[in-house]
């Protein structure tokens, strides 16, 4: 179920929860998926064996939405509302989730209500990713995992760079290629003039990101 305003769950998705799967990353961890959208991960996760899952969005409808699919699901999911780390701060968890917006956009400033919220992440796509790779130190229990998925196009060499600096031992786990979604579609010409993707790229390098806490 997804409400009006709620990022459809895609091919990053899919990536994230296949790796999560099959690398039995949940099974008996307390996990927290950053920015739920419409819940699909975090119910992933439940299905997956998981001790326990917390969800957080921002967005109250993706809340809504993330609270709405766990009962249709039977799953049990604890849902709060708060912009990334804020509404568990001081709880640590086993394993992070993350599928944040990391599309480059025209400007620095980040949309608040509108669709656009979902993939919107600033000048270098990079906004929201560098805030998980510097929040996840504190969120995660001794020996926790983070899992990120994003693009190439912002830089997965950067992720790995921050969570080092974070101390979080990190390295890609996986990698998948997809033709450019209706999005990056839009942005052909502006990440080509940036240079974050070569010229007559009309496909994208999708990457999982793990890092492990000692």
């Amino acid at each position: 179920m997804r409400l009006p305003g709620v990022y459809r769950a895609a091919d990053d998705t899919a990536l994230l929860a296949n790796v999560m799967r099959q690398g039995e990353y949940a099974r008996g961890r307390r996990v927290l998926d950053i920015g739920c959208g419409t819940g699909a991960l975090a119910i992933e996760a439940v299905r997956a064996g998981a001790a326990s899952v917390t969800a957080v969005d921002l967005s109250l409808r993706s809340a809504a939405a993330t609270w709405l699919n766990a009962r249709v699901h039977r799953a049990p999911v604890d849902v709060r509302r708060g912009d990334l780390f804020e509404p568990v701060r001081g709880e640590r968890f086993d394993l992070l989730l993350a599928n944040p917006p990391y599309v480059p956009a025209p400007t620095s400033l980040l949309p608040r209500h509108r669709i656009a919220r979902c993939w919107d992440a600033g000048i270098d796509g990079r906004q929201v990713l560098d805030r998980i790779c510097l929040g996840s130190a504190d969120a995660l229990s001794s020996g926790g995992t983070v899992l990120i998925v994003q693009s190439e196009v912002c830089d997965e060499r950067a992720t790995l760079v921050r969570l080092e600096g974070a101390g979080i031992r990190s390295q890609v786990v996986a990698r998948f290629r997809v033709p450019f979604g209706p999005v990056m579609r839009t942005r052909t010409a502006l990440v080509e003039g940036r240079g974050l993707l070569k010229s007559g790229r009309r496909e994208e390098e999708l990457v999982v990101v793990e890092g492990c806490r000692d």
